[in-house]
């Protein structure tokens, strides 16, 4: 259908206020290359993430624990009661022989969960800049690659002690901070503006389920093969993505290989000039100055940061403090991340209907999104503190929680794009840092 009064949902500074659709026909998103294109990133966001907190539940089997010398106190009191049960009575992994240990102290244990956002942070702000200008399809592509490698070298690294892992995990983070710039460089030349919610709901989500799989699948693997198998078939998975990504992707429906006329025509029309890159200068100062960017920043802030907590840290509260033992640990970490899916593509559909049936103004849909996102996980997580050692309404309240923050995908991260089409790589770049 057209968009309404024939023009784009979306208009930035620059003036692009001309007819941008007629009254063809909306190309069928059904098997469509957009719709390919979102279903291949959620694939390599999956992988991302599925690198990303590989480490979170294999460092519970990398940890000597019966080492005199090594992090947990074992006459110190536990937070919460040790499960009753003979199964429980000793706390050590049972892994294949010969599978190295180490005694690494629960402060070196946060630095190596934690040295993956030092290169994050470094790559964010230049990675969006090169992307929205070359495009995102090079950057997004090797963010995944270079990481998927580097995880493959993450048991040498550990055998040479902390600080070349804690090295290896930086560079990973280097390598992913182009990733989600990057994505959000493509979404602007092929999201049409009426599929925004969904396409970008769609390929943000791999995040939960890359997260949701690789948990589980961790521990599992730690306990068959040791844990150092779990880094050789994240990387190799990450590799073969890539052949994928190379093979089957563009950077710009124009040049595409096997979009159909009529779609190339309706993505081209719908976005005008929006999907422009936008050159080497960028409007520093108005940027600074812009309230809705710094609104988008903050509530971004708030939202990853609790989702990033409890992606790190959660299989560890799930061994050292509720004690549950690791093929749980990983399926109950899991848990969250695999309810955030569904919510976060309802999310996208339910906000693309509202927009295209005109039930409410974009700003307001936006808005309803990102306080479903945030506000009500937000009393979840408190929730828990109450909780106390209650190991159902624990895994309940944080299983609530992160499901719920998967509609903000329809809402704030969306909303880059609502206020900046052609510079929405430049706000990705600032709000994810």
């Amino acid at each position: 259908m057209p968009l309404p009064n024939g023009r784009s949902i979306n208009t930035d500074d620059s003036g692009d206020t001309e007819v941008l659709l007629g009254k063809d026909a909306v190309s069928p998103r059904c098997c469509s290359a957009r719709l390919s294109l979102a279903v291949l990133m959620f694939l390599g966001i999956s992988v991302v993430y599925g690198l990303r907190v590989n480490l979170s539940v294999a460092m519970v089997a990398m940890v000597n624990v019966t080492d005199p010398s090594g992090a947990r106190n074992t006459t110190a009191e536990p937070a919460c009661p040790l499960p009753s049960g003979p199964e429980n009575s000793s706390r050590a992994l049972q892994q294949p022989d010969g599978t190295p240990q180490y005694p690494w102290d629960s402060e070196t244990q946060g630095w190596l969960l934690g040295a993956f956002f030092f290169g994050y942070l470094c790559t964010q702000i230049p990675g969006g800049y090169l992307a929205g200008h070359y495009g995102g399809k090079i950057f997004l592509g090797m963010g995944v690659f270079g990481t998927a490698v580097l995880t493959v070298l993450t048991p040498l690294a550990a055998g040479l002690g902390s600080r070349w892992l804690f090295a290896l995990r930086a560079l990973e983070g280097f390598g992913e901070g182009v990733t989600f710039p990057a994505m959000m460089a493509m979404w602007t030349r092929w999201a049409p503006p009426l599929e925004r919610s969904f396409l970008i709901s769609l390929s943000g989500s791999g995040g939960s389920f890359g997260a949701c799989l690789a948990l589980p699948l961790t521990g599992y693997i730690c306990e068959q093969l040791g844990w150092p198998a779990v880094f050789y078939l994240c990387g190799g998975a990450g590799c073969l993505w890539f052949i994928f990504w190379c093979i089957l992707v563009s950077d710009d429906p124009r040049t595409h290989r096997r979009i159909s006329e009529q779609e190339r025509d309706y993505i081209i029309n719908s976005i005008g000039a929006q999907g422009k890159g936008h050159g080497w200068s960028l409007p520093l100062v108005s940027m600074g100055l812009s309230v809705p960017l710094w609104t988008i920043i903050v509530t971004q802030m708030c939202s990853n940061w609790s989702f990033y907590t409890l992606l790190t840290s959660l299989p560890t509260y799930m061994n050292d403090i509720l004690h549950f033992d690791l093929q749980s640990n990983g399926f109950l970490s899991a848990l969250p991340y695999f309810c955030s899916v569904p919510v976060s593509l309802l999310s996208g559909v339910a906000a693309d209907w509202l927009i295209m049936r005109q039930v409410f103004s974009i700003t307001n849909v936006r808005k309803i999104f990102t306080f479903t996102g945030l506000v009500l996980p937000a009393l979840f997580l408190i929730a828990v503190c109450y909780a106390g050692c209650s190991h159902i309404l624990t895994v309940t309240f944080l299983t609530l929680s992160t499901s719920l923050g998967g509609s903000s995908s329809a809402g704030v991260y969306v909303n880059q794009i609502d206020i900046a089409p052609r510079r929405s790589r430049c706000v990705a770049m600032v709000t994810h840092c």
